[in-house]
């Protein structure tokens, strides 16, 4: 399969001894992820590509280039940032490159000093805007990024950035905001990665974590703190129930949706009439709308039913739920009712409706916490509970095997659970 060469090599000497190894037909994908052994491996496509194995197991992916007179090395990035594919594509790239009189040497410089760490972020996240579940997962993306990286390492060169560098963005809230800092770490880490790939960067990640942040940083499992969303206490639900009842509005009446589905926010702010089958009491939500990617059916009771048909509709809004203009309701309109009622009730000398917990007000999704003690108390099995609130339960092969979603018996329960709110079912 492979042949020892010794001679020469795109005009390199190459002394006896020398571990020079050509695939016939070319480099293999399956084959750059076994190979072990120290040497160069040529890809044989004509761009003077090869792959370099170290004695530690580095890969790495070089070409062999001539400019000027003169041969080069250009490295490609290192294995597995960068695919065999990949390393093809900016390999024929710069031969196109020399072949136009450039020098790709000399580019790649240059677009290494002027790719700043603020403009690698807006590229990758153009080129990956597809790849976000919803624009407000993209939104995320970007305000972590502009709050805690941009004023640390938005100015710097990505080709210049180090541990160190990262380390001053993370530091300051890994402690006290370990679940934020560890997504941001992971967004670093990808951008870089994109610019190394786009060759605007060489070498390690400095935001990797295995091996290198990991060895820098308390261990994330050690110091994160749970952070609990306020829920209201179930000896509150029936009297809140009532009172939202009583409100009137879109908003008011979302949330009264939310509550009897448990469903979250934006699944229910994000509902479209497309989504509903009225007669057959089921929602269904597509994918693309779910936190954990997987569609979702939501059986609707009677109530529930009634409630969507007494919406009213517009003709240019899809929403079942609709702000003024036709648009999606704000990620803080339903959060505004509960405000507004627990604002009511201390002005009518009441405590209000508080977390047992941390005696912190409740909010909309404290609600889904609300439900599953309820379940828990009235003794429903965990699986059906978990499965309302759209939680992934058990393994990957437990789930491989359970062929239902359980939808006529999360019915009946949804059914109990609105009795309660009513009063109509006595809480044992």
């Amino acid at each position: 399969m492979f042949r020892q060469l010794v001679g020469e090599e795109n005009g390199e000497e190459i002394m006896p001894g020398t571990l020079r190894k050509r695939r016939s037909s070319g480099l293999s994908a399956a084959f750059v992820a076994s190979v072990t052994e120290p040497g160069k491996y040529y890809d044989g496509k004509g761009v003077g590509l090869f792959l370099r194995v170290d004695e530690d197991g580095g890969k790495y992916w070089i070409q062999r280039s001539s400019y000027g007179g003169k041969s080069h090395d250009i490295g490609l990035g290192s294995y597995p940032v960068v695919t065999l594919a990949m390393a093809r594509e900016q390999a024929l790239e710069n031969k196109r490159m020399i072949r136009s009189g450039k020098d790709p040497l000399l580019e790649k410089r240059k677009s290494q000093t002027a790719t700043s760490f603020e403009a690698a972020m807006d590229r990758y996240l153009e080129v990956k805007s597809s790849e976000f579940r919803n624009d407000k997962h993209r939104k995320q993306w970007r305000a972590t990024l502009t709050t805690y990286a941009l004023p640390k390492i938005g100015h710097l060169s990505v080709a210049a950035i180090t541990v160190q560098d990262v380390l001053r963005v993370l530091e300051p809230i890994w402690l006290e905001k370990t679940e934020t800092a560890k997504r941001l770490r992971g967004r670093i880490e990808k951008i870089l990665d994109w610019a190394t790939v786009s060759q605007f960067r060489e070498g390690e990640n400095p935001a990797r974590l295995k091996g290198n942040l990991s060895e820098l940083l308390p261990k994330a499992a050690k110091v994160a703190k749970t952070q609990h969303f306020p829920a209201l206490a179930l000896k509150d639900a029936r009297r809140w129930w009532l009172e939202l009842t009583k409100r009137q509005g879109a908003s008011a009446q979302a949330l009264q949706f939310l509550c009897m589905t448990t469903a979250r926010s934006g699944e229910v702010r994000g509902m479209t009439w497309d989504e509903v089958d009225l007669e057959g009491a089921l929602w269904t939500i597509p994918s693309e709308r779910m936190k954990a990617g997987s569609e979702h059916r939501v059986p609707l009771t009677d109530e529930a039913v009634a409630l969507l048909n007494a919406m009213p509709r517009l003709a240019r809004s899809p929403y079942v739920f609709f702000a003024k203009q036709g648009g999606m309701l704000s990620d803080m309109t339903l959060s505004a009712v509960m405000r507004r009622m627990q604002e009511s009730e201390v002005e009518a000398g009441r405590p209000g409706y508080l977390d047992e917990r941390s005696g912190r007000a409740a909010v909309p999704h404290g609600l889904r916490s609300t439900f599953r003690d309820w379940a828990a108390e009235q003794g429903y099995d965990h699986i059906l509970a978990e499965l309302a609130l759209a939680h992934r339960v058990g393994s990957d092969v437990e789930r491989a095997y359970r062929r239902t979603d359980m939808l006529s018996r999360r019915r009946d329960m949804l059914k109990d659970w609105h009795k309660f709110l009513a009063g109509d079912l006595v809480q044992t």
